[in-house]
């Protein structure tokens, strides 16, 4: 013991002084970023849901935000259906799936006594029969109000 003490002493008279730790372990916080980046990475694509849809260009007044999210029926340039309420709102869905969809949503809506909103949003390319199809289905599904979507004109260009 009295060796051990004395090797200490002998070490601090000859300068060698005991540095002191003040380095950072960045380890964990790299293990943190790498797990929030895989949940960005995994989770930025579910964000972007939604059908590829160019609007016709309009004159219109702006649509009221409403406290509930109103049913959007897209149609795209192929014709195909899509219901943004549906599990799956970027897989094409036939017209009589969204006709049973669209009336249990308003169903449920009647129920809770709230007015569901009831948009088609139709491709400008698409064939005017897929979209007067859709409509005339959302009407037999029990909706009676149907607005259809655009995109508004651009003033300055």
């Amino acid at each position: 013991m009295k060796q051990l003490g004395a090797s200490i002493m002998n070490r601090r008279q000859l300068g060698q002084k005991r540095r002191s730790l003040s380095e950072i372990n960045v380890v964990p916080y790299i293990d943190v970023m790498l797990v929030l980046l895989v949940i960005f990475m995994i989770t930025t694509p579910l964000l972007s849901q939604g059908v590829d849809v160019h609007l016709p260009k309009a004159k219109a007044k702006a649509i009221k935000s409403e406290s509930q999210i109103p049913l959007i029926i897209s149609v795209d340039k192929a014709g195909r259906y899509y219901l943004n309420a549906s599990a799956t709102p970027t897989v094409a869905m036939t017209p009589e799936q969204i006709s049973v969809r669209v009336a249990a949503e308003l169903a449920i809506a009647k129920q809770q006594h709230l007015k569901k909103a009831v948009y088609v949003k139709g491709d400008e390319g698409v064939d005017y029969g897929k979209v007067v199809t859709i409509m005339a289905t959302l009407q037999q599904a029990g909706a009676s109000d149907i607005g259809l979507m655009t995109d508004p004109v651009n003033q300055h260009g």
